[in-house]
């Protein structure tokens, strides 16, 4: 790490994270390995090699209010929307998917495809991926692994200036959100999880990149209330 790096405002999973680190959503049929962490550089930028199975596909369409996205293929294809055009990309395409822009993605073909993608900055967004992931993890998501609508509205309501779901419309969602805001607290939901915060995963990038199972070490602290407790 840089020594002139400030690392004192990361928290949760952002503070833990080093390049090597490997993680893997079964609900998306993501796999990652994490290239540069966020406290391992001073723009908290966040760099991974992800790994897309056939069939896979980010959870839901979205826009990030304050962080920049850039999607590098190296293998395979992706397809893509991005705020109404949609299209492909093969390796060596670079999407570039600026702040405030809705967008979607999904992997294309019978082989995986691989893609550099940098996100900056990152701090707040592997917070959030740590939620994300960690339901699709223990299976409390939709089939194509989106959160649950409690769960989603408290993980909108927890970052929402990085996530903000395309659906429903933006009226709506305001109204809804308010409503069903409150309603998520009770029953428990919440936008981060000390059983996220802490999660891990034993392996390395090679077994990422040659296919070879990783395994999860989940945090002991409370997590969603499917869990009950």
């Amino acid at each position: 790490m840089e020594a002139n790096v400030d690392t004192s405002g990361l928290t949760g999973l952002a503070a833990l994270i080093r390049s090597g680190d490997v993680s893997e959503n079964p609900a998306t049929r993501e796999r990652s390995i994490v290239i540069e962490a966020p406290a391992e550089n001073p723009e908290r930028r966040l760099v991974t090699e992800l790994h897309l199975q056939p069939g896979a596909a980010v959870a839901l369409e979205h826009m990030h209010p304050g962080l920049d996205e850039a999607f590098e293929v190296i293998e395979g294809g992706l397809g893509w929307k991005l705020d109404g055009k949609t299209g492909e990309a093969g390796a060596g395409d670079v999407l570039e998917i600026p702040r405030g822009s809705w967008h979607d993605w999904w992997q294309l073909g019978d082989e995986p495809t691989i893609c550099r993608v940098t996100v900056t900055p990152g701090d707040r967004f592997v917070n959030l991926i740590s939620t994300l992931w960690g339901v699709g993890y223990d299976g409390f998501t939709d089939a194509k692994g989106a959160p649950k609508p409690l769960q989603l509205v408290a993980m909108s309501r927890e970052f929402a200036d990085i996530l903000v779901p395309a659906k429903p419309p933006a009226m709506i969602q305001k109204l809804a959100f308010g409503l069903l805001g409150p309603i998520a607290e009770r029953r428990g939901y919440r936008g981060i999880y000390p059983r996220y915060s802490e999660l891990s995963f034993e392996g390395t990038p090679e077994d990422i990149r040659e296919g070879r199972p990783i395994r999860a070490i989940i945090g002991d602290g409370a997590g969603p209330p499917e869990l009950g407790r």
